[in-house]
This record gives structure tokens, sequence and C-alpha cells, in this order.
């Protein structure tokens, strides 16, 4: 028997064959920075038990379901019916030059993924192999040995794999969302694994937190607390549930870690009306970043660090602007709707994205170029949709709605398509903050 790590998961990855002998490295088959997105038709059998004896059967289903729901997330995929497929993985191998390609474009299939496995005394090999089905050849294969607990890691593993293959682009499946949800009775924030999956609650205040923000190593999070009677700044390392408490004089609330650094912008009150400081990741202040009579908060910065972008009140109703952080400069970004709160800019900095009221239209979630122009609406119709936040690689964004009902978070594409919700908890989740790629996840 192989030999297994003592530590949670040890996953011994061998890359198969990458490509054939056509140089597949040339092709990207998803473009996700193209507006319109068409889903690839996409086989994904049953997995075939390759080990002696065939005991597992419900694995086979239990994994090419797995990772059927997995990639399907991403929106990219359009998952085919298993009931069309002209052949049984069971009498099939995993082998490219012994499968008939062709039983899998008449079914409409373009994308081929099998998966094999055996398992045995509580370890779990799994072999799974992308194939083109048109071109005929495989995409990649890899293997991973791990124990039974370990088959959704493994199962993620290959997502990202499969990802930055068809995409160019890292993927998603090591991220984590942070959300506030009263299901614990109070206001207290809890995380997620992207695609909704384990939640966990991460504050146990008794009283209301606010606002989650990742730093963007992963490693902290930051929050408004009103645990000693009014909303106070944490700073907590996750993995230690180590931290600083930052209360200033007034309210201190919701925080931005500046990208690559460990300092971080918040919404401060102790000289006054609410502005927008910069504060060290121990919570001092180093500067203060705004300076004018209205109201500001929710700072949101660009991925190069070199803007800033904000809620201000200063004309009058709440609206987005932007501060350049070389010259100073501050412009009005917004000018559609009574009320524009909770911008985020997109990982590539293409995009804001940001909640809108707008009269006898809703609360909404809309996305506008920094350099400004026509907002796209993205949600309608479906009640109040608010406080978006960008996956990582900017395909996806989750926010907040209460269009069931009581408030939950939902997961849509980035022009506005597939929205779906993410989980169901007790009370009510709202704020959403997605993480940045987590490592050893």
């Amino acid at each position: 028997m192989q030999r297994v790590s003592h530590v949670v998961i040890h996953l011994a990855v061998a890359l198969l064959l990458i490509c054939s002998s056509v140089p597949c490295q040339a092709r990207v088959y998803i473009d996700i920075t193209a507006p319109y997105l068409r889903k690839i038709p996409t086989a994904v059998p049953f997995f075939k038990e390759v080990g002696p004896g065939n005991k597992h059967n419900e694995f086979a289903e239990t994994f090419a379901n797995l990772l059927a729901e997995t990639i399907d997330f991403t929106g990219f995929f359009k998952i085919l019916d298993r009931g069309s497929f002209l052949e049984d993985p069971q009498q099939s191998t995993l082998m490219e030059h012994t499968i008939n390609f062709k039983n899998w474009t008449d079914v409409g299939a373009e994308l081929l993924i099998k998966g094999g496995f055996e398992y045995q005394e509580d370890i779990l090999k799994v072999e799974l192999r992308l194939f083109d089905t048109f071109g005929g050849r495989l995409i990649i294969g890899k293997r991973y040995t791990g124990h039974l607990k370990d088959h959704r890691r493994m199962i993620r593993r290959f997502s990202n794999d499969l990802i930055r293959r068809l995409t160019g682009h890292e993927g998603i499946f090591n991220t984590q969302i942070a959300f506030v949800s009263t299901a614990a009775g109070h206001k207290e924030i809890f995380v997620a694994d992207f695609d909704g999956y384990n939640p966990k609650q991460f504050t146990d205040t008794g009283a209301i937190t606010l606002f989650p923000a990742w730093s963007s190593d992963g490693r902290w999070l930051a929050y408004t607390d009103y645990g000693r009677g009014k909303p106070d700044l944490y700073i907590k390392n996750i993995k230690e549930r180590r931290g600083t408490v930052t209360s200033f004089k007034g309210s201190n609330i919701t925080p931005s870690w500046v990208p690559g650094e460990f300092s971080l912008a918040a919404s401060l009150s102790h000289e006054g009306n609410p502005s927008l400081y910069l504060l060290t990741g121990k919570g001092k202040i180093i500067k203060r970043l705004t300076h004018h009579w209205g109201i500001d908060v929710s700072p949101a910065w660009s991925p190069d660090g070199k803007a800033l972008a904000f809620v201000s009140n200063r004309s009058g109703s709440p609206q987005i602007y932007i501060k350049d952080m070389e010259d100073g400069e501050v412009r009005r970004l917004t000018f559609e709707g009574n009320y524009n709160t909770a911008p985020e800019w997109s990982p590539r900095g293409n995009y804001i994205v940001y909640t809108g009221l707008v009269r006898d239209n809703g609360t909404n979630i809309y996305i506008v170029s920094p350099d400004g122009g026509e907002p796209i609406q993205l949600t309608r119709d479906a009640g109040n949709n608010e406080s978006p936040t960008w996956s990582p690689d900017g395909s996806l964004i989750a926010f907040c709605s209460t269009r069931e009902g009581a408030s939950r978070i939902y997961v849509m594409n980035a022009n506005g398509s597939n929205q779906r919700r993410l989980l169901t908890l007790q009370g009510e989740q709202t704020d959403p903050s997605w993480s940045p790629r987590l490592s050893g996840y």
C-alpha cells in the first residue's frame, strides 16, 4: 500500500499527459473577459472504479456529480444529461486511443471529462482526464492520492487545473465568501466555501458585526463590531484568531485593505463627520485620505492601489467618487440614481460594481467603467439587490437579495446572467465579501 502522509491531506499529484501531439497550449477555449459567453456542452459520465472488487459503486456517481456541480458553478459549462449518453462508462477506459469520440460529439459534447478511482483501506486514488471531443485528444490528465475525506479537495484541484487550461486564468475553487448572518440570533460574520458549502460562524460577539473585508493575502479579516456599544473596527488573523481593535471616538466602519499591503482604509468620525483614513494593519492611523464636510464611507481600492472609490454625500445624495492617490484629485463617478453605494473594483480594474437605488426601479446591482459612462444594470425585477463583491477572477459577482423574501446571498456571472442562490441558512444573510485565492486551501 502506498504510504500516505500524516498531515491532514496529502495529494500526490502526478501530471500524466499534458497534451497530445497538437500544441494545446495555443488554444484558449473560454474567454472570461467576453461580455457574453456561450456555455460549452460538457459530458461528465459516472467515474469508473478501477480497483479490485468494484465494491464502491456509490462513489462513481458521487464523485462525478461533485465534479459536474463544481465546474457548473463557474457558468462556463452546460453539463449534459447522462441519459443521452451512448457509452457506458463502466465498459470503457480513460485512454485516449480507446475512446470513440463520435459517441460524444453525436450527443453534443464538446468536452468530455472521464474519471477513474480506486479505494482501499481509506486510501483513495482518483484519476481525471479532460478531452476535446471534436479534436479527439487529451487536454489534461491528473492523478491524486489521499483519504476519502479529501475527495472534495481533489475535485476542486482538478477543477482549478481545468479552468486554468481552458481560460488561461486561475480558478476560484480555493476561495471563500464571508458574509453577515442572523442565523445565530445576532448579526455575526460567517465564512463559507465559494459555492456555499460548509458555512461556519466566524464571530461570536452577541452584538452586531458588519462589513467583513479580506486582506489581499487572505490571512486577515477586518470588520465592524458593536460589541462595545458603538461601531469599532476589528482586525483579526483568521487562522490564529488574534488581532487588534480600533476604537476611536465615534464610528469606525467599512474597512478596505490596500492591495498587497498590511494596511487598510476605513471611515472614522473621531474628528467630526465620517472621513476616510489610511490605517496600519494594527489599526494605527497613517494619514487622513479625504477632507470634506460631507460624509465619506465605503472605500474600495483599485487593483493597483493607485485609486480609491468611495461613497460621499458631498453633492447631496450618496454617490460614488474616485480619488486619485497620486495627485489627490477627487471626481464624481455616478450621476444616475438617488442613492449609489457599496462600490467594489473588479480584479482587472475595468469596472466598478455598486448598489444603486433608482426611483420606481428599486435597489439593484450596476457596473460602470471607472472612467464613467453609462452604467449597466445587472439585476432587475427581483427584490432589493445589494452589496456586490467580485470573485478573484472577475467572472462572478456575489450579492445579497430579498427576491425570495428574507435576504440571502446570490451569485451571478459578471454580465448579470445565471443568477442563483448560494446557500440557505436560518435568519438573513447580507454583506458578502469574496476572498482572494487562499493558499493551503
